[in-house]
């Protein structure tokens, strides 16, 4: 069974109230656009016709025994519950390893619901039965079973698109998680932005929480490949490293800093790293149109 988007839009609404009487306290829920729900009701009215932005938002859950905190990351895809959640757990209690298995078995665990099924609620209570096994068994976290170490992981290729990226300080944060976090890619300044990020699905979805969060708003994933694999994933990445990209510009080098980048030296980069299929994706210019 399918549904149409207005009524995964109607579920995820119900869902929210839910979620909302379940952490009435300010700041327990933390919404990315605090405007999201008010869209997405305007547009079952029929008061607004472009499609809504997805929710997104931020649980902190606080886990009694032992006591710890963590912050589950929810995004809804416009046909939740038939398509599937997004979710990211992260605790300053969890070191790197522990947290990439917390997630892996709760992302196990979401796969195991129908589709049409709510599972946020589901989600939060699995976090709160389970989470004390990954803070307090050491053995667990780094020895994990034969059958785990069968388990096929999820390398990622997500390619960012932003309007500008030209702040030294936010150049810098991207270059210091990418590495921090061991995916490769690379992040074009100028204008307009563009990163490509790859590794564990895990890793660059933390890095792409970690340098949106909490206000870049011109900012989008336009494209993410995906591929199962039992190994590591180095065979399948197309950079080494995670480095700034500085191509030509050309425009105003005055204070307005408003130059573009050169997308014909862009897009001879992309065919270097066996990408040039992206270009489309994130100008909406076919490549021979360039070209020629």
């Amino acid at each position: 069974m399918s549904a149409s988007v207005k009524e995964c839009l109607q579920l995820q609404l119900l869902e929210m109230e839910m979620l909302f009487s379940m952490f009435p306290n300010q700041g327990e829920i933390k919404l990315e656009d605090v405007n999201a729900l008010t869209h997405i009701k305007r547009y079952l009215e029929g008061k607004r016709e472009a499609l809504p932005p997805k929710i997104e938002f931020v649980i902190a859950l606080q886990i009694e025994e032992p006591k710890v905190k963590i912050d589950l990351q929810v995004i809804m895809p416009h046909s939740y519950p038939y398509a599937a959640l997004q979710l990211f757990g992260r605790s300053s209690e969890l070191d790197r390893q522990q947290q990439l298995l917390l997630n892996k078995s709760l992302t196990s665990y979401i796969k195991t619901f129908d589709a049409g099924e709510l599972c946020v609620c589901a989600a939060i209570q699995w976090i709160q039965d389970n989470s004390a096994s990954y803070v307090l068994n050491k053995k667990h976290v780094y020895e994990p079973s034969a059958q785990e170490k069968q388990v096929k992981n999820t390398f990622r290729r997500m390619w960012i698109y932003s309007h500008h990226i030209y702040q030294q300080d936010l150049r810098k944060k991207i270059l210091d998680v990418g590495r921090k976090l061991g995916v490769t890619g690379f992040c074009m300044t100028g204008k307009p932005g563009i990163i490509c990020v790859e590794g564990f699905k895990e890793h660059c979805e933390e890095f792409w929480h970690t340098i949106r969060y909490p206000n870049w708003k011109h900012i989008s994933c336009k494209h993410a490949e995906s591929i199962e694999t039992e190994g590591n994933g180095e065979d399948l990445r197309l950079f080494h490293s995670f480095e700034e990209l500085l191509l030509e510009a050309h425009g105003d080098y005055g204070l307005r800093n408003d130059y573009h980048m050169n997308l014909g030296q862009f897009l001879e980069f992309l065919k270097k790293h066996k990408s040039e299929h992206v270009f489309q994706i994130l100008f909406g210019i076919e490549s021979k149109n360039l070209e020629s």
